[in-house]
């Protein structure tokens, strides 16, 4: 059955009054919570960036909801080792609660440990190889891993869960989607015009039984941004004043510093948020839009309402999601 979920913003607010939200989220019929994984918010203005891995071991106690990262990049910050026992431990905590979001990574976030910042290519790499460790850590048996990128001496994770939580990959290109579905339990995506959609998840079925796998079986999760407020005139001067890089159409991995986004938000406009992030105060709009979504196949869709009027937003949107997955 698809699912409606809450895209937790730790770029926007303080840890605790988000835990909030996510207990008012859950009130209003929103099931699960993809927290996001920042070491830095996108520009000054957002103002916050909570370690998710505490946060979500606070949430876990604090709600019923399924949640991950959306997402961790374990390749630069954290070790793919780290990364493996922090999952185990949270899935340990909160049996078949937990999943993990994985991601190559944005300089904004990763850069801070030093070192160079690699070309996409080489992200994709050292992604595969992260994988393949926390797989193999995850499975229970001692382990050995020496590769191109990363080293690990023979160890083996003692606090383990019954079932190992399932990995999900955020992709758009077509390698990355391919490989997700080859080797993965399900995709990550952002919201994007149908089309591209509609090609993501292509190349996804097809990473799948390039495999052997029934892509039926793996999980599609979509986050979309979108902007809400009582009148259409307050939404944009959210959009514009908390989320100005949702306006921002070009590649954004290579950015390493709020203010450098802020800079870029200075040249962002009304109309450079068409197709990306839907502005509105009517609900019937973004009923519509959460409902072409789901029948594009997406089983999963965390919703971030950009504004800092996050109360008022969760109960409009209660009706939207009972009329869409029900109570």
């Amino acid at each position: 059955m698809a699912t409606i979920g809450y895209a937790a913003a730790l770029e926007q607010f303080h840890p605790t009054e988000l835990l909030h939200y996510c207990q008012l989220a859950e009130t209003y019929g929103f099931r699960g919570v993809m927290a996001a994984d920042h070491f830095q918010p996108w520009v000054p203005q957002q103002g916050h960036s909570a370690f998710v891995y505490a946060w979500m071991g606070a949430l876990g106690t604090q709600t019923s909801h399924h949640f991950g990262p959306g997402v961790t990049c374990p390749s630069f910050r954290y070790h793919p080792a780290v990364v493996a026992q922090a999952a185990a431990t949270l899935e340990a905590m909160f049996p078949g609660r937990f999943w993990l979001g994985l991601g190559s990574g944005e300089a904004l976030n990763e850069h801070v440990v030093g070192g160079v910042w690699p070309e996409p290519v080489v992200r994709m790499e050292m992604l595969i190889e992260s994988v393949e460790i926390i797989q193999k850590l995850l499975s229970g048996k001692k382990t050995r891993y020496r590769g191109r990128y990363f080293t690990m001496e023979s160890v083996r994770l003692s606090t383990l869960p019954d079932t190992p939580p399932p990995i999900y990959i955020a992709a758009t290109g077509p390698q990355t989607v391919r490989f997700t579905g080859r080797t993965c339990d399900g995709l990550i995506t952002p919201g994007a015009s149908i089309d591209k959609l509609k090609g993501i998840l292509a190349n996804f079925d097809t990473g799948a039984r390039e495999a052997g796998r029934d892509p039926a079986s793996l999980r599609r999760m979509l986050q979309i941004h979108l902007s809400w407020a009582e009148t259409t005139e307050e939404a944009l001067e959210s959009a514009l004043t908390e989320w100005p890089n949702g306006g921002m159409n070009f590649p954004k991995q290579d950015i390493r510093s709020p203010e450098d986004f802020a800079a870029m938000a200075r040249l962002v406009r009304p109309e450079h948020f068409q197709g990306r992030v839907l502005i509105s105060s009517d609900l019937e709009e973004h009923r519509d839009q959460l409902k072409t979504f789901l029948d594009l196949g997406f089983d999963a869709i965390y919703v971030h309402n950009v504004g800092r009027n996050q109360e008022a937003f969760l109960k409009a949107f209660e009706p939207v999601i009972k009329d869409l997955v029900g109570s």
